[in-house]
């Protein structure tokens, strides 16, 4: 670790990693992705790979556009969401003019406050005094959703202090589309979309972004050339397509959710009421024990520690055959 320099952020979706390992097959609950996903036929032209990926995206950015009924020039993509979130970053702090401040909410996702500081910002503890605003929908780790009204509310409030709202809606396909502000066209609101979590689709890099035409072509500059791959492409293309078809995934969420939360409060834990894809519960211990003791049964979780919240475990909501199996496991570390 470099004196002065910031820690890398701690993420789940250890699956991978546990399977290279322990050469088993584990139950990973530390990733929130889509239990119920949408079947549907893709196809990648080999000939693609001859061929550096259009870097406009043009093809790609009016896919976008159609679904999203926004313009291309108000569309930035990125290899995965935190590239966009690192080039907006270093975008907004460029300007001398703009102080380098930033407020984000805790407990949440790790990479807003990395980001920022990776580009010389400073966290603040009031958001009239930063000059970028974070803002999780639903966030992440609690599951909790803001209504479109409250998101409109908060941009208001920035736009009085001349501050940029970033509004990371990773997992709302997930929760409740219809408070997306993907439609709102505002010079002081950057929103943040991805495929990963609603396709689970994670080791496909792919996110994307609206904004103001003039901030989204400084991001456009500061991203990585060629920075989705073509396999990547031509996945969001034919996804994008199917995200009417997320009803059914939305339904199952919420019926295996519940089921969850019933069996977890009965185990004696206290859950967060969650609106997302994901469920986060104080065991009221130090959590890592039972994090290490649930891997030693091949069932990883999110330990929340690094939230800052070291009682308390966040798992996917998953299969009900799955989900038992968690359950299981779980009752058997608790007691």
């Amino acid at each position: 670790m470099v004196v002065g320099f910031p820690e890398r952020a701690v993420h789940g979706g250890l699956g991978k990693r546990q399977r290279e390992k322990t050469h088993k097959s584990v139950l990973d609950f530390s990733a929130s992705v889509n239990p119920c996903v949408p079947q549907f036929a893709w196809h990648l032209d080999p000939e693609c790979l001859k061929y550096y990926p259009d870097d406009s995206y043009s093809a790609l950015k009016e896919r976008i556009g159609q679904v999203f009924h926004r313009n291309p020039e108000e569309i930035c993509v990125g290899n995965g969401s935190v590239e966009l979130i690192r080039a907006l970053c270093a975008v907004r702090y460029r300007d001398p003019v703009i102080p380098r401040t930033f407020f984000v909410e805790s407990p949440t996702f790790g990479e807003y406050a990395l980001s920022a500081a990776l580009a010389g910002a400073s966290r603040v503890t009031d958001p009239l005094g930063a000059s970028l605003q974070f803002l999780c929908n639903p966030n992440n780790p609690t599951g909790q959703l803001l209504s479109k009204d409250k998101v409109r509310a908060k941009l208001s409030a920035a736009k009085d202090s001349d501050s940029l709202l970033f509004c990371d809606e990773a997992f709302i396909e997930l929760s409740d589309p219809q408070q997306s502000v993907a439609d709102v066209r505002d010079p002081a609101l950057f929103v943040m979309r991805s495929i990963t979590k609603c396709f689970a689709v994670p080791g496909i890099r792919f996110g994307y972004g609206f904004g103001n035409p003039d901030l989204v072509l400084k991001i456009e500059t500061a991203r990585t050339p060629w920075c989705v791959n073509a396999y990547a492409e031509a996945y969001a293309m034919e996804a994008l397509l199917h995200l009417d078809e997320l009803d059914a995934s939305r339904a199952a969420i919420e019926r295996e959710r519940a089921f969850l939360v019933t069996e977890l409060e009965a185990l004696g834990m206290k859950c967060t009421p969650s609106r997302a894809n994901y469920i986060l519960f104080d065991c009221g211990r130090n959590a890592s024990p039972l994090c290490e003791a649930l891997a030693g049964r091949d069932v990883l979780v999110r330990d929340c520690t690094s939230f800052g919240l070291p009682t308390c475990i966040r798992i996917a909501v998953m299969s009900r055959e799955e989900n038992r199996a968690f359950i299981e496991a779980f009752a058997a570390c608790v007691h």
